[in-house]
């Protein structure tokens, strides 16, 4: 239970510190080049100031909601995943080869996805609807004052469980596994060897925070930016309403092949830098939450 607390903790404080930014790279990811190299947005400053400036300061988090709900959920699996699979692949001596320290983060990121890809999935509708200019459906949105478009998360969840049942709500599921799975399989062990390094609390053999903040900073930052490609594919497959002359992609190929040959190689990089910037001080804050012990402070259990 204090580890799932922590997990839960970690989560919350991570999604309200770095959701503007994430914001911005659903939008920028899901942006593509028009026939005459027409782009709404020009760069990730440009995206936050034009987002900022039509939508306001709530509009920057436009989302979240569906994130703060589910991310507690989200994290408690990942985090306590990763610590089930560790001690259950662990050799007799308690350590662990670096094939068993990914198979345990990969099956952490297996774990997760059943909360992950409709938190995603809503989340991203929510994100781009000011991209998109109003193209969401009637029954999901309505439209403000200033003519923002504002959608509901609960009526386009009731709206996809009714046109496609549980499975509406599991749409880009693939791309979702491919991406958590290959970023947990990289972040977690690439995180344990790290705060292995640093100076440990005075008695116990647990690391002082700003080592597991900086191992979670750095592991996150890496495993970020080597999956963006598949995070700019399950973006792309999980946004439902496209702006108008944007493709819709059938599959995890069909996308890749397509973005490659239609706007290059740069393209499944896109929101890279963002993604950097919203996983590295969430990993960071979330591995900090988690080895200090909240659940176990707000519990009164002892914190070894």
């Amino acid at each position: 239970m204090p580890r799932i607390i922590n997990g839960g903790v970690a989560g919350i404080v991570g999604v309200t510190c770095v959701f503007p930014i994430d914001l911005v790279k659903t939008r920028l990811q899901n942006q593509q080049i028009g026939p005459n190299g027409e782009r709404a947005y020009k760069s990730i400053i440009d995206c936050g100031i034009k987002t900022f400036t039509k939508e306001g300061f709530f509009g920057m988090y436009r989302g979240s909601g569906v994130n703060l709900l589910l991310i507690t959920p989200e994290k408690a699996i990942k985090l306590v995943g990763n610590d089930f699979f560790r001690h259950h692949l662990a050799l007799p001596n308690g350590s662990l080869t670096k094939t068993r320290e990914m198979l345990s983060g990969a099956g952490a990121g297996t774990c997760q996805i059943i909360v992950t890809t409709p938190m995603e999935l809503l989340k991203i509708q929510l994100q781009d609807a000011g991209r998109t200019s109003g193209k969401q459906s009637a029954e999901a949105m309505t439209v403000g004052a200033n003519g923002v478009v504002r959608m509901s998360a609960s009526s386009l969840a009731l709206q996809l469980l009714r046109e496609r049942g549980v499975f509406g709500l599991y749409r880009g599921f693939g791309a979702t596994a491919a991406r958590d799975i290959t970023f947990s399989a990289i972040y977690f062990p690439l995180f344990a060897n790290l705060n292995s390094l640093g100076k440990r609390r005075e008695g116990s053999t647990k690391a002082v925070f700003y080592v597991s903040f900086l191992s979670g900073f750095a592991a996150g930052s890496f495993g970020a930016f080597i999956v963006t490609p598949l995070d700019v594919v399950k973006t792309r497959l999980q946004t439902i309403t496209k702006a108008q002359g944007e493709k819709v992609y059938s599959g995890i190929l069909s996308c890749l092949i397509g973005t490659f040959r239609t706007e290059g190689w740069q393209a499944l990089f896109k929101g890279g830098f963002c993604r950097v910037l919203v996983m590295a001080p969430l990993f960071g804050i979330a591995q900090t939450v988690y080895y200090i012990g909240v659940g176990e402070f707000i519990l009164g259990v002892p914190h070894q």
